[in-house]
């Protein structure tokens, strides 16, 4: 094996970018002298410490949206670590951030409420929100009043291009005999309009299973392009649990592989119209991947594929005529990710296409349908997202150019040519929100060794970004956490170069052997991010593990992205087999070094990671000594159709021995090692009666196991709340403990 490559360090007390709290706010970032390391092996926290209603790392700030002359950005977020988010405004002219409503003041500390969900600025000092699914309204003067009272779970607010309309998205009138979804009916409303119910029911069904789910308003701001989904042809199942002390029933719309499926169509209105105009693809059950209009409104696009991903087509219709051709395609047997993303080019000069059709995804420019695509980047790194700055003749895109990852910013001309970072030096993820004119960046950014923060970035300076927030509280700097760095080691099968995030004590000691846990696992698990994973509450359980011992190890799997279409689709049909082979090789790499007990080694993951974490202990006896698989995915004939990207169609000669052999309901009988398996019993993802299925598979086989049954809890079962978390990691805890015997 070769030497511990350090892929990319970054740890101490705090990142170069975070500022310190006071005065600061807004002013241009500047690097801060970490202060010594103390010896000590990490933060003596407790799990219930950890995790509390005022969160130790803060409030990450949400929902931003920048006013019509990009010179205000609004923001959701919470300054004193609660959950509720409040509305907060940042002058680019004064440099200040201000507080604009105090609700979660007003709200229990302890309430799990996420607050304020999505703002806009309406022109005239006045902003629109939406907080617990109700609209309101902040006049100039401060006042805030409710609007469209009759409607709920009010949605995707969105301003026209010229200022003048209002349109969101509600749910339907409620029908008691139909408890499956709220649907979506698109309204719009005049955004001068002062209060009451003004809005106009542009497009809608009062049938729950057809609805709005995405629209784009035209550049003259006459007309949207919408989206609307169709689930009548879907099977509805009902999931039955008791909590509460009684039988509940969560029944859900749910297909499973081989299922009726959502329909999908693209639809325009013009705002004075009663009816809209469709345009219809060959087949609705296809996947839509996104959609949009060109500038002059005569033309759109519809990104699109077939069910399993393997046939990418985009279609371009005539808005006029509903003549359709087919701009773009392009077929590949083996592809299982649909990272595609397409836009009109600068003057509708035919559209920008992001696709990895030459092994890595890159930003094309295809200017009719009878030209060769034009590659505008390349490079052996891949693009996450883009946008189209029309009027500068440019494309802002995030990509892992600098570090697999990493998440920075970039831009480059149509044309091509040299490629610019226009994110700081500081290692990182940013989630960019462009102003309209491109001239500003509001950035979600964070590293390893910061929570998330608000960075506004000029791209012609970003050495001068601006911290907005400072979320973490004051205990957070008096904490010492775990170092992070990144690790490359060949595949032991087949040799590729396989990337892993390491976790260690701040005290780490190469001379010792530490136990290991690997997770939690899952695909795209290694980002350079506070926890690694942003999905997922476990960034205290890590530093938990890491303080009393533990090494933690995340490792980038194949099908995961940011490595090219190669390490991507050796994946297909491979679940439970090439995945857990490349959690070996981390396993195999970290014990050659010599500071792993190859003895003490657990992994653990949830969903797609309880799979791995299943077939692992099933098929490479051993090489754990403890395993814990959350919501397990143990019967991918119960998955959802999307998973046919990797597991294939459930019909064909190979069947059913494939779908068993990625199915560890078919595979338990190899776990030997302790297995803990964490489940909530109203899971409309994972079904709890498949880990039932399973527990009664290894019950007749006399095999030992540990159930932990979360009564009424959903697939996220990290999140649905605080008591239930800390219940369920103290669980994790415990088990870990008692089969890898830490030190500490």
């Amino acid at each position: 094996m070769p030497d511990m490559k350090l892929y990319r360090l970054t740890f101490g007390a705090a990142a170069a970018m975070l500022l310190a709290s006071g005065p600061a706010f807004g002013q241009a970032t500047a690097p801060v002298a970490a202060p010594e390391a103390r010896a000590a092996s990490g933060t003596m926290l407790s799990i219930d410490q950890l995790y509390q209603p005022r969160s130790l790392i803060g409030t990450t700030p949400e929902g931003y949206a920048w006013s019509a002359d990009g010179r205000q950005l609004l923001f959701l977020w919470n300054d004193e670590g609660y959950s509720f988010r409040d509305l907060w405004v940042y002058s680019l002219d004064s440099g200040e951030r201000t507080r604009l409503t105090s609700l979660g003041r007003e709200a229990d500390p302890k309430s799990e409420r996420r607050g304020i969900s999505e703002a806009l600025f309406l022109g005239n000092d006045r902003i629109a929100f939406v907080v617990d699914g109700n609209l309101h309204i902040r006049e100039a003067d401060g006042a805030s009043v409710q609007v469209e009272t009759d409607k709920r779970a009010i949605r995707r607010l969105s301003l026209s291009p010229d200022g003048q309309t209002l349109a969101f998205v509600s749910g339907n009138p409620v029908d008691p005999r139909n408890r499956v979804t709220q649907g979506g009916i698109l309204w719009t409303r005049d955004a001068a309009a002062p209060g009451g119910n003004a809005a106009r029911r542009l497009v809608g069904n009062d049938d729950p299973k057809i609805y709005v789910s995405d629209y784009h308003w035209s550049s003259d701001g006459r007309a949207i392009a919408f989206e609307e989904s169709d689930d009548r042809a879907m099977p509805e199942r009902d999931i039955y649990y008791y909590a509460k002390g009684e039988l509940q029933n969560n029944r859900v719309i749910r297909a499973f592989p081989g299922d009726e499926t959502s329909r999908t169509r693209i639809g325009l209105i013009a705002l004075g119209e009663a009816a809209p105009r469709y345009f219809e693809r060959p087949d609705p059950l296809h996947h839509l991947w996104g959609f949009g209009l060109s500038q002059d409104g005569r033309r759109l696009f519809v990104n699109s594929s077939d069910l399993e991903v393997k046939d990418h087509i985009v279609y371009v219709f005539d808005t006029q005529t509903g003549k359709r051709e087919t701009f773009y395609r392009e077929r590949d047997p083996k592809h299982i990710r649909p990272d595609w993303k397409v836009a009109w080019a600068p003057g509708d000069r035919g559209l920008v296409i992001l696709t990895d059709r030459d092994g890595f995804g890159h930003l094309y420019h295809k200017p009719s349908a009878g030209a060769a695509p034009r590659r505008i980047t390349r490079g052996e790194w891949e693009i996450e997202s883009f946008e189209v700055d029309a009027s500068n003749n440019r494309i802002y895109f995030v990509a892992n150019e600098s570090a697999l990852p990493e998440r920075q910013l970039y831009r480059v001309a149509m044309g091509g040519g040299a490629v610019e970072r226009v994110s700081p030096a500081t290692p990182g993820t940013h989630t960019p929100v462009w102003s309209p004119d491109y001239s500003r960046a509001a950035s979600f950014f964070t590293n390893d060794t910061t929570p998330p923060e608000l960075l506004v970035i000029d791209p012609a300076t970003p050495a001068q970004a601006k911290q907005v927030t400072r979320s973490p509280q004051p205990e957070f700097d008096r904490q010492t956490w775990a170092k992070v760095s990144y690790v490359e080691f060949p595949s032991h099968v087949d040799g590729t170069k396989l990337i892993g995030r390491l976790s260690v004590p701040a005290d780490f000691d190469p001379s010792r052997r530490y136990p290991l846990i690997v997770g939690s696992v899952y695909s795209d698990a290694v980002r350079n991010q506070w926890g690694g994973r942003r999905a997922h509450p476990t960034w205290g359980l890590d530093q938990y593990f890491v303080a009393r011992g533990y090494l933690v190890l995340n490792v980038n799997i194949r099908g995961s992205w940011g490595q090219g279409r190669k390490h991507t689709q050796a994946q297909l049909n491979s679940y439970g087999e090439t995945d857990i082979n490349d959690l070996e090789s981390g396993v195999r790499h970290l014990v050659s070094k010599g500071y792993v007990d190859p003895s003490r080694v657990g992994l653990w993951g949830s969903s797609y990671g309880g799979l791995m974490t299943i077939m692992s202990l099933a098929k490479k006896p051993g090489v754990y000594a403890a395993g814990i698989a959350g919501a397990p995915a143990t019967n991918v004939w119960h998955a959802y159709p999307s998973q046919m990207w990797i597991m294939g169609p459930p019909d064909g000669r190979d069947m059913p021995a494939r779908y068993e052999a990625q199915s560890p309901l078919y595979q338990v009988q190899g776990v030997r090692d302790p297995l803990m398996i964490i489940h909530g019993t109203r899971d409309p993802v994972v079904l709890y009666s498949d880990t039932v299925a399973l527990t009664e598979k290894m019950i007749a086989n006399e095999q030992m196991f540990e159930l932990v049954t979360l009564p009424g809890a959903s697939h996220s079962w990290a999140t649905d709340n605080l008591p239930q978390t800390r219940f369920a990691f103290r669980k994790m805890v415990d088990f870990f403990n008692l089969h890898l015997k830490p030190e500490r």
